[in-house]
C-alpha cells in the first residue's frame, strides 16, 4: 500500500462533546470526513484511529456500519496510536487527517501528493495559508517510525508531527502552499459551538439549497466571502489553541 489516510477521532472533546458524531445534513461529522477524504484519487485506504476509552465505542460502531477499519490505541500518546496502527499495514506514506475537519478537500490532498518529490519525508501546510480546517499532513512511514522512536516531549507525542516539523535537519520537509493565495484567516474546523453552526450553514447551502454534494474548498471560500456574517460567527477563536496549550504544559516522557 502506498498512501494510507488515517483520521484521528475521539468522543471526549471538552469544548464540544461528541463533536465527531454531531449531525451535519443527515450524516455524522466523522462520516462526512471519511467520505471527503475518500474522494482523493491517490489514497489507497481511509481508516479511523481512536483511543481505548469506552466513550469511543460509538465511533467503532459507526465505522463498522460504514465498513471502515479502525485502529485503537493510547489516549494521550497519539503518535504511538498512529505508529502502532500503521506498522501493521506498513504503507509507504501515512496521511494524517483529523475528524474535526468536515470541509476537508480530497482534491487538495491529491494536489499535495502530486507536488511531493521522491525525497520528501513530510508534506504539510507549514505556512498556514489555508483556512483552519483544511489541514493535511503526509509523512513517509520511516519518518513516522523515527519520530515515534525519538520524540521525548509530551506535546510531540500528543501532536503527531511536531517532532518531524521541528527537525528539518533530519527530514526533507515540503511546505504545501495555497494555489489561490492566503485565506488563513478563515476558521472551518469544528471545536466550538460557533464552529459547528458555521459548518452546518455551509453544508445546508450546498447540499440542501444548491443540491451539490461534492463541493470543494474553492466553492466554500467563494460562498463565505460573499457572506461575511458567516465568518463572523467564530472569528473570536484563534488557531492552534490546543497545540499552544500542550506546549505550555510540556513535560519529558
Amino acid at each position: 500500500m502506498k498512501y494510507l489516510a488515517m483520521i484521528q477521532a475521539r468522543c471526549g472533546s471538552t469544548r464540544l462533546p461528541n463533536k465527531v458524531l454531531k449531525d451535519i445534513c443527515g450524516k455524522p461529522q466523522l462520516q462526512r470526513v471519511i467520505e471527503r477524504a475518500g474522494r482523493a484519487a491517490h489514497v489507497d485506504e481511509v481508516m479511523v484511529i481512536t483511543s481505548i476509552h469506552k466513550e469511543n465505542l460509538p465511533i467503532l460502531r459507526l465505522c463498522a456500519e460504514l465498513g471502515i477499519r479502525v485502529g485503537v490505541g493510547s489516549e494521550e500518546d497519539v503518535l504511538d496510536r498512529y505508529y502502532q496502527t500503521a506498522r501493521l499495514i506498513r504503507p509507504d506514506y501515512v496521511i494524517r487527517i483529523t475528524a474535526d475537519c468536515p470541509l476537508f478537500d480530497g482534491r487538495l490532498l491529491d494536489a499535495a501528493i502530486e507536488q511531493m518529490g521522491a525525497e520528501t519525508d513530510f508534506c504539510g501546510m507549514m505556512s498556514e495559508e489555508f483556512a483552519d480546517g483544511l489541514d493535511l499532513e503526509i509523512m513517509r512511514f520511516s519518518a513516522l517510525e523515527r519520530a515515534w522512536r525519538e520524540a521525548e516531549h509530551s506535546f510531540e507525542r500528543e501532536h503527531v508531527t511536531q517532532y518531524i516539523r521541528r527537525h528539518p535537519e533530519l527530514f526533507s520537509i515540503m511546505d504545501f502552499r495555497s494555489p489561490v493565495g492566503y485565506f488563513g484567516e478563515h476558521r472551518w474546523t469544528v471545536d466550538e459551538p460557533e464552529d459547528y453552526e458555521l459548518v452546518s450553514r455551509i453544508y445546508t447551502h450546498f447540499i440542501k439549497e444548491a443540491g451539490v454534494e461534492d463541493f470543494g474548498y474553492r466553492e466554500v471560500l467563494d460562498y463565505v466571502n460573499a457572506h461575511p456574517e458567516l465568518s463572523a460567527l467564530n472569528q473570536k477563536y484563534s488557531r492552534n489553541e490546543g497545540l499552544e496549550k500542550s506546549i505550555r504544559e510540556d513535560r519529558l516522557v
